[in-house]
């Protein structure tokens, strides 16, 4: 089915604590389809523009909505000095859901925001009907656990002026480029301007510092292993055949060993290798799109949508 590309609705929730959140609508949340919650990664000059270039390419051949947050301490939603957790952007996610668009969906997480899909799933199994991971951490990093102690001793320290010096050098054109062609595209060429313009207006706002602290003081790293082991949802893992990885005792882990890492845990999933590296939405969008629509069509019909909302 081929759909008109549309302008997102741009809206704002606000959860019990006073905290503002923005979030995006693309499509119509009253076809019959589950929406996909899309859930952007974090780290220097990322918000939910990070999704622009999927949701486009989304619209333009799927009449599956789309909800695209602004995750706290991120882009347009309110941005505290506290250090933010799995927790606190699943209680988020969850008000959105449950508050705002008052349908579950089908929850799509990039990178290392992996653990706040977990955690939505944990708090309220209702609201999430499947799940897919875009790049996940390998999988020794996310079965680790990062003591409280750790995370304390991390956040202080880039909350001290070393920290903002860090920050302010981090979000220089140069680094910017630099870090994304060594470490998030397959292919430096690929590191476009509309990369680097998302990049550079997602990382004007100084207070987007603290959700970078806290994702760098590892505190969504609590020890994933065993929760995923629990999970009943239909997943999705998709990685970049470009992904790799060596461990801090030597352990060299490509695609097709982290894939089968996590296939092993996971009760009820499947898996692809798809072109690129780490942001495939981004770098390899076709195939992403491609490989998520077959997922929903085996998965999430519009007769299982409409017994879900009832």
């Amino acid at each position: 089915m081929t759909v008109t590309p549309t302008t997102p609705q741009v809206r704002q929730g606000q959860l019990p604590t006073g905290e503002r959140y923005i979030y995006e609508i693309w499509g119509d949340l009253t076809t019959g389809q589950t929406p996909l919650l899309l859930v952007h990664p974090v780290g220097v000059g990322l918000w939910r523009r990070f999704w622009q270039r999927f949701c486009q390419a989304w619209c333009a051949q799927s009449d599956r909505p789309l909800i695209v947050p602004d995750l706290l301490g991120c882009g347009d939603s309110d941005m505290d000095q506290k250090p933010y957790s799995p927790q606190n952007w699943a209680e988020q996610l969850a008000h959105l859901l449950q508050i705002e668009i008052q349908q579950p969906a089908i929850v799509v997480a990039q990178g290392a925001l992996m653990p706040a899909a977990v955690a939505l799933a944990e708090i309220q199994p209702e609201l999430v009907l499947g799940l897919a991971f875009s790049g996940p951490p390998a999988w020794r990093v996310i079965e680790r656990k990062q003591t409280a102690q750790q995370q304390r001793r991390l956040w202080r320290l880039f909350c001290s002026p070393l920290g903002w010096l860090f920050f302010q050098y981090a979000r220089t054109p140069f680094f910017l480029r630099r870090f994304s062609q060594r470490q998030l595209f397959a292919r430096a060429e690929q590191v476009d301007r509309e990369w680097m313009q998302l990049l550079a207006e997602g990382s004007r706002k100084k207070a987007s510092r603290h959700a970078v602290y806290a994702f760098l003081s590892r505190n969504w790293q609590q020890g994933w292993g065993d929760r995923l082991a629990k999970m009943t949802q239909p997943t999705l893992l998709l990685f970049g055949e470009g992904a790799s990885s060596i461990s801090r005792d030597g352990w060299k882990e490509d695609a097709r060993d982290r894939l089968q890492a996590y296939a092993q845990v996971m009760p009820c999933n499947q898996g692809q290798i798809l072109p690129g590296r780490n942001v495939l939405p981004y770098e390899a969008t076709a195939a992403f799109i491609a490989a998520l629509t077959e997922f929903c069509a085996n998965y999430f019909t519009p007769q299982q949508f409409n017994d879900a909302v009832q």
